[in-house]
């Protein structure tokens, strides 16, 4: 079922997708539905639900940008985006990054399974942004995590270069945020590049927000985690 699913929206979104490819995703769902027997992953366990809400889901951001070069998951969980944007690109260099270090277990199985190249990085990611190895090093950040729009800004665009993006990937009312991400924007460094609103099968809707990175973000942030979600910029 998962590989039909994907095949569908593929051919109708003009997006090549390989035997091979629809063989990995199918694997991934598979090693999904293994671990969070063991440890709590995600909520949607049934092959339509995995198809559309994680890799369907993931994988929209094809149709708003053309990724390539580095990209940094941020949050990425049990791997999405980041992990489905490797399937479908595989020259891309991928870097996860999460806080939590059984998650990151998980993955390290998901790209042995699937010989997925990718750098596993445990940290919050207010961290995770002043090492001198990621700080301003990708091309795109993307994050699906649920937070404000100004938090999101706060914790992805310090690992943007300048010239890249930060993706965020929101729900229905994700534009609505944008007036409250106003201020954020201009003290990171960030300038809104476009808005994307997209449908998945199941006829829930998706909001891209893309974000590019026009200056360096000044040293002072991201600054603690408890004041970007306390004190939004």
């Amino acid at each position: 079922m998962i590989g039909e699913i994907l095949k569908k929206w593929c051919s109708d979104n003009c997006i090549d997708i390989s035997p091979e490819q629809i063989a990995g995703f199918e694997k991934y769902a598979a090693l999904l539905k293994e671990w969070n027997n063991k440890m709590n992953l995600t909520a949607i366990t049934d092959d339509e639900g995995i198809a559309v809400k994680h890799f369907i889901d993931s994988i929209t951001i094809l149709k708003c940008c053309d990724i390539k070069g580095s990209v940094i998951d941020i949050g990425t969980g049990a791997g999405f985006p980041g992990v489905p944007l490797k399937i479908m690109r595989p020259e891309i260099k991928l870097t996860l990054l999460d806080s939590l270090n059984k998650r990151l277990i998980f993955l390290e199985e998901v790209c042995r399974e699937l010989g997925i190249e990718a750098e596993l990085i445990h940290s919050r990611a207010e961290d995770g942004a002043r090492r001198e190895d990621l700080r301003e090093s990708f091309d795109y950040a993307v994050s699906r995590a649920v937070a404000n729009l100004p938090a999101l800004c706060e914790y992805c665009l310090p690992y943007v270069k300048v010239g890249g993006s930060f993706i965020s990937m929101k729900g229905p009312d994700g534009e609505n945020e944008l007036d409250d991400a106003e201020n954020a924007l201009a003290l990171l460094g960030g300038g809104l590049q476009k808005i994307e609103k997209l449908s998945l099968p199941d006829d829930s809707q998706r909001t891209m927000i893309v974000i590019e990175k026009r200056k360096s973000t000044p040293e002072k942030y991201p600054r603690r985690g408890q004041k970007i979600n306390k004190n939004p910029l």
